[in-house]
């Protein structure tokens, strides 16, 4: 089949893209909001884009009628945590996306405890695998949606999830879950490797 991007609608452009594009990671995004409050929102239009610079990229889609609280929130101050779901905070991460009212501490909705991240203003989940602290580098913007390129500032990994050298990802303990299609998700338990050929078995055929 072939579809023209040009005049799909916008729906059946979205449909496309999440379902084929995947397994996508997730960004549980934290937040700080004007009245001093937490903001979390789940974000699977997420990823890393550069290690020098440190930078991470957010797709952040506009409500109807207004900015979503976390493009806004990073807008006013530039501020913004990033923690790498997994099945651990998978119940935080559906509580976070449930449609609650604008200034809504989902944070607190969700029940989890919380801690201050170093060197920026947001609160970050207590006992997180991975949270990456981060300021906007810069925002682009599209008349729904904005994209979000975040420099990262500080990065906090749980002893547990490093190999003894802590160098590397222990992958027995850290297994982040993706999206893929609707309301499914697929998580990393299940690794296996791949090694690219040898260049002269390559040449040779």
């Amino acid at each position: 089949m072939q579809f023209d991007f040009t005049t799909l609608a916008p729906r059946d452009r979205y449909r496309l893209l999440t379902n084929f594009v995947g397994p996508r990671p997730i960004a549980l995004v934290t937040t700080r909001n004007a009245d001093g409050s937490n903001n979390a929102a789940p974000m699977s239009f997420f990823n890393v884009m550069s290690s020098e610079p440190p930078l991470l990229v957010l797709g952040i889609a506009s409500k109807p009628d207004q900015e979503k609280d976390t493009a806004a929130n990073i807008r006013r101050n530039g501020e913004f945590a990033i923690h790498i779901v997994d099945m651990d905070l998978s119940k935080t991460m559906l509580i976070a996306g449930l449609p609650v009212p604008s200034g809504v501490d989902e944070l607190s909705l969700a029940g989890v405890e919380t801690e201050p991240c170093e060197t920026i203003d947001a609160s970050r989940i207590k006992g997180a695998s991975c949270v990456f602290e981060c300021r906007s580098e810069r925002l682009l913007d599209w008349p729904n949606r904005v994209l979000v390129i975040g420099e990262v500032q500080h990065m906090h990994v749980r002893r547990e999830c490093l190999d003894a050298e802590g160098l590397y990802v222990n992958p027995d303990i850290y297994q982040p879950i993706a999206r893929l299609h609707g309301d499914n998700y697929i998580t990393s338990d299940k690794q296996f490797e791949l090694h690219a050929p040898d260049m002269d078995d390559v040449w040779s055929g």
